[in-house]
């Protein structure tokens, strides 16, 4: 089942001479060494640049008037295609994804997150810098236009000025010069020394690379309701359990199974052999949605777990996306759906450590039912409203569950007319 995951991108911003292609070429190797999977996008200014020679076979296609052009070996691929107008880097970064990041170089105006990088031996990263200064200095917001600035102060570098400052989407400055330390420092932005490439790579997986997923099947066992597993019961031909490993294991890293009929479910070892597929007992020998949610967390080791129930027909990988980054955006610790029923605690998304340290806490309290932890104080809880669940799946459904035959033969009947 194919599932657009989105990839999340951040900008690399300078002038020219700044070093950014430098700084670029070494976050990516020190990115990927530690596993992650990079894009990378590089904003080129002249509008007739080549990347395919004359005289190649493929640059015959393109001037005999292909208007784009695909070339194709056995490990490369690359598309030429010519445009009527530019391209916005949202658009690029909408035809990558996939990716655990993507580092863009340039696309200033582009609204990502901009990483800014400052040399001292460059002379118009040191005039911005003195700009940059004296704005902090003066309480000037990053969102202010800086053009009536550059007026004011005639500068040979008055168009760095003007357009090539720090602003508010800038996330970070790369400096060795002191007076942008200290304009950073004033207005609370991150900065990095120019060869701190470790310290850099760990801000952009902290902040704004995927996060890794656990995602967790609950298939506890028999169903009264049901008459037997619903793990088992099929469906459409095939065990139930099979619907939500197609539909959410393309964005877990980790797929897990808690259930207490391992046995029963060995099968899916042989008829998934390339998920690495954990079957993990309960954690307690009492029953309810706690202590579920608490076996679910403690089982899985990425930081960020996704939970739903074997019997949930139209569970959403796409909806896991969308509630991660959400959580990494807004610094959550649970993101959950909610509708006039209420949350959709068996579809949401989990920080792994602080949420588990909040479940132990309300199963020592004797407390059994999820909504003590929603209640806890110390998580943030961002609720992700019924018209975005929409927009990210607009047939909707995504809550449906089946908890007797007939109602498994009724979904049956809509799934197979979809």
């Amino acid at each position: 089942m194919n599932i657009y995951v989105p990839s999340p991108a951040v900008a690399i911003v300078g002038r020219h001479n700044s070093g950014k292609t430098t700084l670029v070429e070494k976050l990516i190797a020190q990115i990927v060494s530690r596993g992650l999977d990079v894009g990378s996008i590089k904003h080129h200014s002249h509008k007739d640049f080549e990347i395919d020679h004359p005289g190649k076979d493929s640059y015959r296609h393109r001037a005999a008037g292909a208007s784009e052009t695909v070339i194709a070996s056995p490990t490369k691929i690359a598309r030429v295609r010519t445009l009527e107008q530019e391209l916005e880097c949202a658009d690029i970064v909408e035809s990558m994804p996939g990716h655990d990041i993507i580092i863009v170089e340039g696309y200033r105006k582009s609204g990502l997150p901009t990483i800014e990088i400052m040399r001292a031996a460059n002379a118009a990263d040191a005039a911005v810098a003195d700009a940059f200064f004296d704005a902090a200095s003066a309480g000037r917001s990053l969102e202010e236009d800086n053009v009536q600035a550059a007026r004011d102060v005639p500068h040979e570098f008055a168009d760095d000025i003007a357009h090539k400052m720090p602003s508010a989407s800038t996330v970070a400055v790369v400096t060795d010069i002191p007076k942008a330390i200290e304009a950073a420092q004033i207005y609370g932005i991150p900065t990095f020394d120019l060869d701190a490439i470790s310290d850099i790579s760990d801000y952009l997986v902290e902040h704004y690379a995927r996060h890794r997923i656990s995602v967790v099947i609950q298939a506890g066992g028999e169903s009264r309701r049901m008459g037997r597993s619903k793990a088992t019961v099929p469906f459409c031909g095939r065990p139930l359990i099979c619907n939500l490993i197609d539909r959410v294991s393309p964005v877990a890293d980790e797929l897990i199974i808690t259930t207490n009929e391992s046995e029963n479910l060995a099968f899916l070892h042989e008829v998934y052999p390339d998920l690495d597929i954990k079957l993990v007992p309960d954690r307690y020998d009492f029953r309810g949605a706690l202590p579920g949610l608490c076996t679910a967390l403690d089982a899985a080791t990425c930081p960020y777990v996704a939970v739903v129930a074997c019997d949930m027909i139209f569970a959403s990988g796409a909806l896991m996306v969308a509630e991660s980054i959400e959580m990494a955006k807004l610094d959550a610790d649970i993101v959950v759906p909610v509708n006039k029923h209420g949350y959709e605690p068996f579809h949401a998304m989990y920080r792994r450590e602080t949420c588990l340290s909040a479940v132990l806490r309300a199963l020592k309290q004797n407390k059994s039912k999820v909504q003590s932890v929603f209640d806890d104080s110390a998580l943030a809880v961002v609720e992700f409203a019924q018209e975005r669940v929409l927009k990210v799946e607009p047939h909707g459904g995504c809550f449906i569950n089946a908890n007797t035959p007939e109602e498994l033969s009724r979904i049956e009947e809509t799934y197979i007319g979809e």
